[in-house]
C-alpha cells in the first residue's frame, strides 16, 4: 500500500493544547450545553512557530483516553484560564477565589505529572506556570491582595479595561536561567493578568523570573529539561515584543527533538 504523503510530508511536532469548560468562564450561563473551549491565540503562536496544534479535551474521567492523546503528543502547551482549586495544594477556598474548574486541574495535573515524568516538553502561560508548581508540590497565593497585600497590583484585567499586550511591569530574569538565554535580555516588561501567584516553590524548580516586588513571575527545571512556566501571557506580546515568540519557537523545537530521540533501550 502506497503511504498516505500528506502523512509522511508533515513532519511538524504536534503540540497538545488544554482546554477549559465553558460555563467556568465569566458572564457563561450554566444552562449553555457543556462546551470545551480555548482562546485561538494560543494556537495561532503555536503554528507560527512550527507546530500541529491538538486541542486536549478534559476527559478527566477516561484516564485511558487522556493518557492515549498524550502518547500522541510532542510538547504541551498550558494556557492560562480560571483559578485552581485550593484543594490541589492543601488549602482550602477563602472569598476572594475566583472560578474553578476542578475537571481542568486533574487534566491538567495528570497531564504535568506525566510529562515530567517523561521529560516531554512543556511550557505552561499563567495558570500554567502554577500548574507546574502545584504538580510538584508548590502553592499558590488564592489572592495576592487578600492574603499578601504587600505585594503590588498584578490584575490588570481586560475586564477592567486593560488591553491584553498591557505592559504592566518588568520582570529581572535569574542569571544562567534558560528564559535568560532565550530572551536574552536582563530584565523583560511583561503583561500581567493574574490574581494568584506562587507561594512555595516546589522542589525542583528554579524561580527564573521575578517581579519589583519579589514575587516569582517564571519557573523551569533545574535538571536540564525543557519546562518552563511564565506568569505573563507571551501569546499576547508577540506583535509588541517579537522577542517573546522565542518561548514558542524553544518549545517547539524540544519537542522535535524529543520526537526525534532514539526511544529506551528494552530490558531483556
Amino acid at each position: 500500500m502506497t503511504p498516505n504523503p500528506k502523512r509522511t510530508m508533515d513532519q511538524r511536532p504536534t503540540i497538545g493544547i488544554t482546554t477549559q469548560t465553558l460555563h467556568a468562564i465569566d458572564g457563561i450561563s450554566l444552562g449553555l450545553p457543556e462546551s470545551w473551549v480555548m482562546n485561538q491565540r494560543y494556537f495561532h503562536v503555536a503554528v507560527t512557530a512550527g507546530a500541529v496544534p491538538w486541542m486536549v479535551p478534559l476527559l478527566d474521567e477516561d484516564p485511558a483516553t487522556l493518557r492515549a492523546i498524550y502518547d500522541r503528543l510532542d510538547g504541551l502547551l498550558i494556557p492560562g484560564g480560571v483559578d485552581l482549586q485550593p484543594s490541589t495544594y492543601g488549602e482550602t477556598p477563602i472569598p476572594e477565589c475566583g472560578n474553578l474548574d476542578p475537571a481542568r486541574d486533574r487534566v491538567e495535573l495528570q497531564l504535568a505529572r506525566w510529562a515530567i515524568e517523561d521529560g516531554k516538553p512543556l511550557l505552561g502561560l499563567c495558570r500554567g506556570a502554577q500548574i507546574i508548581n502545584v504538580a510538584l508540590g508548590g502553592s499558590l497565593y488564592q489572592d495576592l491582595a487578600a492574603q499578601a497585600p504587600a505585594y503590588g497590583k498584578h490584575d490588570f484585567f481586560p475586564t477592567a479595561g486593560f488591553a491584553r499586550d498591557h505592559l504592566a511591569h518588568d520582570v529581572d530574569l535569574a542569571p544562567g536561567s534558560r528564559l535568560r538565554e532565550l530572551l536574552q535580555r536582563d530584565r523583560v516588561p511583561v503583561n500581567s493578568m493574574h490574581h494568584q501567584g506562587i507561594r512555595g516553590l516546589a522542589p525542583g524548580l528554579l524561580a527564573s523570573a521575578v517581579a519589583p516586588d519579589g514575587l516569582v513571575e517564571a519557573v523551569e527545571s533545574t535538571d536540564g529539561r525543557f519546562l518552563l512556566g511564565v506568569q505573563w501571557h507571551p501569546e499576547s506580546m508577540v506583535d509588541v515584543d517579537p522577542p517573546t515568540a522565542r518561548l514558542f519557537d524553544a518549545l517547539v523545537d524540544a519537542a522535535r527533538a524529543y520526537r526525534e530521540a532514539p526511544l529506551p533501550a528494552v530490558a531483556r
